[in-house]
Protein backbone atom coordinates (compact mmCIF):
# COMPACT_ATOMS: atom_id res chain seq x y z
CA UNK A 1 0.00 0.00 0.00
CA UNK A 2 2.50 2.45 0.66
CA UNK A 3 6.31 2.16 -0.73
CA UNK A 4 9.21 4.53 0.77
CA UNK A 5 12.75 3.69 -1.96
CA UNK A 6 15.76 5.22 -0.70
CA UNK A 7 14.22 8.34 0.67
CA UNK A 8 16.48 10.79 1.42
CA UNK A 9 16.01 14.82 2.44
CA UNK A 10 18.91 17.02 3.45
CA UNK A 11 18.24 21.01 4.11
CA UNK A 12 20.46 23.85 4.28
CA UNK A 13 23.40 21.86 2.02
CA UNK A 14 26.38 23.16 1.83
CA UNK A 15 26.05 25.22 4.55
CA UNK A 16 27.04 25.38 8.26
CA UNK A 17 23.65 24.61 8.82
CA UNK A 18 23.90 21.42 7.01
CA UNK A 19 21.21 18.81 8.18
CA UNK A 20 20.27 15.06 6.74
CA UNK A 21 16.77 14.95 7.84
CA UNK A 22 16.07 11.53 6.35
CA UNK A 23 19.03 9.49 5.64
CA UNK A 24 18.17 6.67 2.41
CA UNK A 25 15.05 4.88 4.23
CA UNK A 26 13.23 2.45 2.73
CA UNK A 27 9.87 1.43 4.40
CA UNK A 28 6.78 -0.84 2.97
CA UNK A 29 3.17 -1.02 4.63
CA UNK A 30 1.03 -3.72 3.67
CA UNK A 31 -2.89 -2.80 3.47
CA UNK A 32 -4.26 -2.47 6.77
CA UNK A 33 -0.65 -2.06 8.48
CA UNK A 34 -1.05 0.11 11.74
CA UNK A 35 2.17 1.38 12.17
CA UNK A 36 4.11 3.30 15.22
CA UNK A 37 6.75 5.48 14.65
CA UNK A 38 9.04 6.61 17.81
CA UNK A 39 12.28 8.58 18.04
CA UNK A 40 13.90 11.17 19.84
CA UNK A 41 13.39 15.03 18.88
CA UNK A 42 15.27 15.62 15.13
CA UNK A 43 14.99 12.09 14.47
CA UNK A 44 13.22 12.68 11.44
CA UNK A 45 9.66 11.56 12.02
CA UNK A 46 7.81 14.74 11.08
CA UNK A 47 9.93 15.22 7.86
CA UNK A 48 9.19 11.38 6.89
CA UNK A 49 5.35 12.13 7.46
CA UNK A 50 5.46 15.29 5.04
CA UNK A 51 7.59 13.42 1.86
CA UNK A 52 4.67 10.85 2.49
CA UNK A 53 1.96 13.33 2.50
CA UNK A 54 3.50 15.53 -0.31
CA UNK A 55 4.28 18.83 1.61
CA UNK A 56 8.09 17.84 1.65
CA UNK A 57 9.96 16.33 -2.31
CA UNK A 58 12.51 13.88 -1.17
CA UNK A 59 15.95 14.73 -2.78
CA UNK A 60 16.50 10.87 -4.02
CA UNK A 61 14.10 8.47 -3.62
CA UNK A 62 10.64 7.88 -4.57
CA UNK A 63 6.99 7.42 -3.00
CA UNK A 64 4.36 4.91 -4.04
CA UNK A 65 1.57 4.97 -2.78
CA UNK A 66 -1.20 1.55 -3.97
CA UNK A 67 1.24 1.00 -6.82
CA UNK A 68 0.95 4.69 -7.93
CA UNK A 69 4.04 6.73 -7.73
CA UNK A 70 3.38 9.77 -6.45
CA UNK A 71 6.40 11.59 -5.60
CA UNK A 72 6.13 14.49 -8.16
CA UNK A 73 2.57 14.59 -6.86
CA UNK A 74 1.50 17.98 -5.51
CA UNK A 75 0.29 17.96 -2.13
CA UNK A 76 -3.41 19.15 -2.40
CA UNK A 77 -3.57 16.21 -5.56
CA UNK A 78 -2.38 14.18 -2.68
CA UNK A 79 -4.98 14.55 -0.55
CA UNK A 80 -7.29 12.22 -2.41
CA UNK A 81 -4.93 9.65 -1.19
CA UNK A 82 -3.61 10.57 2.25
CA UNK A 83 -5.17 11.91 5.40
CA UNK A 84 -3.41 13.76 8.15
CA UNK A 85 -4.06 14.69 11.37
CA UNK A 86 -1.55 17.26 12.96
CA UNK A 87 -0.63 17.64 16.77
CA UNK A 88 -1.61 21.29 16.96
CA UNK A 89 -5.50 21.20 17.34
CA UNK A 90 -5.79 24.53 15.22
CA UNK A 91 -4.20 22.89 12.18
CA UNK A 92 -6.19 20.82 9.59
CA UNK A 93 -9.43 22.83 10.22
CA UNK A 94 -10.52 26.37 9.18
CA UNK A 95 -11.44 27.97 12.37
CA UNK A 96 -14.11 30.51 11.20
CA UNK A 97 -15.88 27.78 9.30
CA UNK A 98 -18.23 25.88 10.82
CA UNK A 99 -18.30 22.19 11.37
CA UNK A 100 -20.47 21.78 8.76
CA UNK A 101 -18.49 23.68 6.14
CA UNK A 102 -15.17 21.84 7.41
CA UNK A 103 -16.55 18.17 6.55
CA UNK A 104 -17.79 19.42 3.17
CA UNK A 105 -14.54 20.24 2.67
CA UNK A 106 -13.08 17.44 3.37
CA UNK A 107 -15.86 15.51 1.95
CA UNK A 108 -15.20 16.95 -2.05
CA UNK A 109 -11.80 15.77 -2.10
CA UNK A 110 -13.31 12.17 -2.40
CA UNK A 111 -15.59 14.05 -5.51
CA UNK A 112 -14.68 15.32 -9.01
CA UNK A 113 -14.18 18.90 -9.71
CA UNK A 114 -17.08 21.04 -10.12
CA UNK A 115 -19.46 19.60 -7.55
CA UNK A 116 -18.58 22.95 -5.15
CA UNK A 117 -19.14 22.73 -1.36
CA UNK A 118 -22.63 22.89 -0.80
CA UNK A 119 -25.20 20.76 1.73
CA UNK A 120 -28.16 19.12 0.66
CA UNK A 121 -29.97 16.81 3.14
CA UNK A 122 -28.23 13.69 2.25
CA UNK A 123 -25.31 14.89 2.63
CA UNK A 124 -25.93 16.55 6.55
CA UNK A 125 -27.46 13.43 7.54
CA UNK A 126 -24.22 11.82 6.32
CA UNK A 127 -22.10 13.98 8.19
CA UNK A 128 -24.53 14.09 11.48
CA UNK A 129 -23.91 10.17 11.46
CA UNK A 130 -20.33 10.59 11.50
CA UNK A 131 -20.41 12.76 14.20
CA UNK A 132 -22.00 10.80 16.41
CA UNK A 133 -19.48 8.01 16.08
CA UNK A 134 -17.41 10.33 17.78
CA UNK A 135 -19.63 10.53 21.03
CA UNK A 136 -19.20 14.14 21.82
CA UNK A 137 -22.58 15.91 20.67
CA UNK A 138 -21.01 17.74 17.86
CA UNK A 139 -23.87 15.90 15.28
CA UNK A 140 -26.07 18.94 16.90
CA UNK A 141 -23.67 21.90 16.67
CA UNK A 142 -23.05 21.41 13.04
CA UNK A 143 -23.53 25.85 12.74
CA UNK A 144 -20.66 25.55 15.48
CA UNK A 145 -17.53 27.91 14.33
CA UNK A 146 -15.02 25.13 15.04
CA UNK A 147 -12.59 28.06 16.25
CA UNK A 148 -14.96 27.77 19.46
CA UNK A 149 -14.38 24.07 19.97
CA UNK A 150 -12.35 22.85 22.93
CA UNK A 151 -8.46 21.03 21.74
CA UNK A 152 -9.83 17.32 22.04
CA UNK A 153 -13.34 18.10 20.26
CA UNK A 154 -11.31 19.97 17.30
CA UNK A 155 -8.65 17.02 17.61
CA UNK A 156 -11.47 14.36 17.40
CA UNK A 157 -12.91 16.21 14.15
CA UNK A 158 -10.04 16.59 12.24
CA UNK A 159 -9.55 12.69 12.71
CA UNK A 160 -13.31 12.08 11.57
CA UNK A 161 -12.06 14.62 8.37
CA UNK A 162 -8.79 12.95 7.80
CA UNK A 163 -10.23 9.20 7.83
CA UNK A 164 -14.59 9.08 6.31
CA UNK A 165 -13.25 9.82 3.12
CA UNK A 166 -11.36 6.33 3.46
CA UNK A 167 -8.17 7.36 2.40
CA UNK A 168 -5.15 4.82 1.25
CA UNK A 169 -2.79 6.22 3.57
CA UNK A 170 -3.80 7.92 7.30
CA UNK A 171 -0.87 9.72 8.71
CA UNK A 172 -0.92 10.65 12.50
CA UNK A 173 1.56 12.83 13.46
CA UNK A 174 1.77 12.99 17.29
CA UNK A 175 -2.33 13.65 17.07
CA UNK A 176 -2.78 13.25 20.99
CA UNK A 177 0.36 15.12 22.27
CA UNK A 178 -1.16 18.66 23.02
CA UNK A 179 -4.47 17.20 24.56
CA UNK A 180 -5.05 17.13 28.36
CA UNK A 181 -4.72 13.12 29.38
CA UNK A 182 -8.83 12.48 29.17
CA UNK A 183 -8.96 14.43 26.07
CA UNK A 184 -5.87 12.05 24.73
CA UNK A 185 -7.45 8.71 25.82
CA UNK A 186 -10.50 10.01 24.03
CA UNK A 187 -9.08 10.76 20.69
CA UNK A 188 -6.66 7.52 20.99
CA UNK A 189 -9.75 5.23 21.33
CA UNK A 190 -11.65 7.30 18.47
CA UNK A 191 -7.95 6.13 16.52
CA UNK A 192 -8.52 2.56 17.67
CA UNK A 193 -11.88 2.58 16.14
CA UNK A 194 -11.84 4.75 13.34
CA UNK A 195 -8.78 3.14 11.93
CA UNK A 196 -10.59 -0.56 12.90
CA UNK A 197 -13.44 0.01 10.81
CA UNK A 198 -11.95 1.19 7.99
CA UNK A 199 -8.97 -0.83 8.12
CA UNK A 200 -6.87 1.90 7.36
CA UNK A 201 -2.83 1.81 6.39
CA UNK A 202 -1.59 4.05 9.22
CA UNK A 203 1.49 5.58 10.47
CA UNK A 204 1.70 7.31 14.09
CA UNK A 205 3.96 9.35 15.30
CA UNK A 206 3.91 9.31 18.80
CA UNK A 207 6.92 10.54 21.68
CA UNK A 208 4.61 8.21 24.21
CA UNK A 209 6.18 5.21 23.81
CA UNK A 210 3.18 3.28 26.40
CA UNK A 211 0.89 4.19 23.46
CA UNK A 212 3.46 3.01 20.25
CA UNK A 213 3.42 0.06 22.22
CA UNK A 214 -0.62 -0.39 22.78
CA UNK A 215 -1.59 0.44 18.97
CA UNK A 216 -1.13 -0.92 15.83
CA UNK A 217 0.80 -4.37 14.15
CA UNK A 218 4.18 -2.94 13.72
CA UNK A 219 6.70 -0.52 15.31
CA UNK A 220 9.58 1.28 13.96
CA UNK A 221 12.71 3.92 15.97
CA UNK A 222 14.04 6.25 13.96
CA UNK A 223 17.43 8.05 15.06
CA UNK A 224 19.39 10.67 13.04
CA UNK A 225 17.27 10.49 10.17
CA UNK A 226 17.36 6.54 10.06
CA UNK A 227 15.18 3.58 11.05
CA UNK A 228 17.40 1.88 13.19
CA UNK A 229 15.12 -0.85 15.21
CA UNK A 230 11.98 -2.51 13.49
CA UNK A 231 9.39 -4.45 15.77
CA UNK A 232 7.34 -7.03 13.49
CA UNK A 233 3.53 -7.99 14.95
CA UNK A 234 5.38 -11.09 17.01
CA UNK A 235 7.94 -9.41 18.44
CA UNK A 236 5.76 -6.19 18.76
CA UNK A 237 3.07 -8.01 21.30
CA UNK A 238 6.10 -8.93 23.85
CA UNK A 239 7.77 -5.42 24.00
CA UNK A 240 7.76 -3.08 26.68
CA UNK A 241 8.71 0.64 27.79
CA UNK A 242 12.10 -0.76 29.07
CA UNK A 243 12.92 -3.39 26.68
CA UNK A 244 12.99 -0.27 23.70
CA UNK A 245 14.61 2.14 25.93
CA UNK A 246 17.81 -0.60 26.48
CA UNK A 247 17.64 -1.09 22.47
CA UNK A 248 17.68 2.29 22.06
CA UNK A 249 20.67 2.79 24.31
CA UNK A 250 21.88 -0.54 22.82
CA UNK A 251 21.90 0.56 19.19
CA UNK A 252 23.09 4.48 19.95
CA UNK A 253 26.43 2.66 22.22
CA UNK A 254 26.91 0.13 18.81
CA UNK A 255 26.69 3.40 16.90
CA UNK A 256 28.75 5.49 18.86
CA UNK A 257 31.66 2.75 18.80
CA UNK A 258 31.55 2.59 15.66
CA UNK A 259 32.21 5.78 14.66
CA UNK A 260 35.16 6.25 16.38
CA UNK A 261 36.11 3.06 15.21
CA UNK A 262 36.00 4.84 11.76
CA UNK A 263 37.72 7.84 13.25
CA UNK A 264 40.97 5.97 14.51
Amino acid sequence: MLQLNQIYKVFNEGTADEKVAINHVNLQLAPGDFVTVIGSNGAGKSTLMSVISGKLSPDVGNVLINGKEVTEMAEHKRAAYVGRVFQDPMAGTAPSMTIEENLAIAYSRMKPRGLGLGVNRKRREFFKEKLESLHLGLENRLEAKVGLLSGGERQALSLLMATFTEPKILLLDEHTAALDPSRAELVTQLTKEIVSQYQLTTLMVTHNMQQALELGNRLIMMDQGQIIFEAQPKEKKVLTVDKLLNEFQRIRGEKMNSDRAVLI
